[in-house]
Parts: structure tokens; C-alpha cells; sequence
């Protein structure tokens, strides 16, 4: 929750300039409100633009939700599910996250689908049996040509916001046991297309050697991607 509509659009003027030879997907997620000004700003760059959430429901009595055509309509490509604050703070459970990407995929958009284990769950020895649960509640449904579409974020929710990040073996390790839970979901093919980010206070500092890692295909950027330069640093480690 950053930037009013304004900031937004500056914000995204700035970075449009420094990311315009990227050689990966680019893209920016505002608040709702945020929404317009930032694909305004957007338009004739490379720069996506995504939502934090979307609702299950197309219309109906969901008072501040967004429905998934709104979004589309609006101009967003992509839209952030699950992401460890909407369950922390706001009830998502691995069910809804599995409404909300269906949903997401038949407007159009393309689902940030966020899985992650806890500090408690890491400390007592069961962050692979988290993630792959939750990767695989999230997918339940799902047909293997939309699972090629889907992005999957890696966010150790003790790493989010904290400034402590998952060493680049310890992000790499879950992230291949999450590609493996696909694998075993959908088979090899879909396993070797299908993105995994690494979502953890990834920043200009630590991002070269965690983009470097075999299972990580990019980076889900929180406070970093509020400075320009820092964001851009990170976008040309994704090379």
C-alpha cells in the first residue's frame, strides 16, 4: 500500500527509462487505485502492468473487491495472488488462492500465484511440505496449458519486509522443490516453462546471485522496486 496515483505515475516514468533494454518481463504491480495512472504512465514501454488481488466472483455484494474484467478492462496484464499478506491480514487460504487464479486465467490475466512457508513451519522442518501443498491447492483444476502461464513466487514469509533474505542456496532449494511438485502435477515440460520468482527482500545488494540460481527465473520486488535505480539494478541482473 504505496504511492497515490501521482507518485504512481511518477514512479513509473522513472523506471521506464532505466528498465527500457531489459531483456525480461517487466512488471508493475500498484494499488487498485493506482491502477489507471500507472498504465498511462506505462504505455509505449515494456512495462506491464498487474494487480495485488482479484475476488473469485465476477459481480455480486464483495464490497472492495475487484472482479477479474475489471482489472482486464482497465489495462492490466497480471495480477498477485495469495501474496503472504493477503493470507496474513485478510483471510486468503490456499482455497480462495485456487478460486482467485481460475478466475484470473479466464479473464485474461496472468496469476502471480505466491507460496511460502512461515517462520514457525521453517524452524519446525516443514517448509517443503508447506510449499508443495500449497503449490498444488493452487493449481488443483487447473489444465497444463494454463499452468505454462502462471508465475509462481517463492516468498519465505519470515524474509518478507524484514530485510533477512533466504541465502540464494536455501530460495534455490524450494523453488526446485516447488518446479518438482509441478513436474509431478503436469510433467517435465511444464516444470521447464513455467517461471518461479524468488520473493524475499530481493534487492540491488543480494539479486545477481539469486537470479543466478538454476530455479529461480526472477524476483517478486517489494521495497526495492520503490527506488529506481535499485529496481533497475535488479532488472539487469535478470539477464
Amino acid at each position: 500500500m504505496n504511492k497515490t496515483p501521482s507518485e504512481a505515475k511518477a514512479l513509473v516514468e522513472a523506471i521506464k527509462e532505466k528498465v527500457a533494454n531489459a531483456v525480461c518481463d517487466v512488471v508493475v504491480c500498484p494499488t487498485a487505485i493506482c491502477i489507471p495512472s500507472a498504465v498511462a504512465a506505462a504505455e509505449g514501454s515494456n512495462i506491464a502492468v498487474g494487480a495485488q488481488n482479484v475476488h473469485f466472483e465476477k459481480s455480486g455484494a464483495f464490497t472492495g473487491e475487484l472482479a477479474g474484467n475489471m482489472l482486464t478492462e482497465a489495462g492490466c496484464k497480471y495480477v498477485i495472488i495469495g501474496h503472504s499478506e493477503r493470507r496474513q491480514y485478510f483471510g486468503e487460504t490456499d482455497e480462495t488462492v485456487n478460486l482467485r487464479t481460475k478466475t484470473a486465467l479466464e479473464a485474461g490475466l496472468i496469476p502471480i500465484v505466491c507460496v511460502g512457508e512461515s517462520l514457525t513451519e521453517r524452524e519446525q522442518g516443514i517448509t517443503d511440505d508447506t510449499v508443495r501443498r500449497q503449490t498444488k491447492i493452487a493449481f488443483l483444476g487447473i489444465s497444463a496449458d494454463d499452468a505454462k502461464k502462471i508465475v509462481i513466487a517463492y516468498e519465505p514469509v519470515w524474509a518478507i519486509g524484514t530485510g533477512k533474505t533466504a541465502t540464494a542456496d536455501q530460495a534455490d532449494e524450494v523453488c526446485g522443490i516447488i518446479r518438482e511438485t509441478i513436474c509431478g502435477l503436469y510433467g517435465k515440460e511444464v516444470a521447464d516453462v513455467i517461471r518461479i520468482q524468488y520473493g524475499g527482500s530481493m534487492n540491488a545488494g543480494n539479486a545477481a546471485e539469486l537470479l543466478a540460481k538454476p530455479n529461480i527465473d526472477g524476483g517478486l520486488i517489494g521495497g526495492a522496486s520503490l527506488k529506481p535505480d535499485d529496481f533497475a539494478v535488479i532488472v539487469d541482473a535478470a539477464k
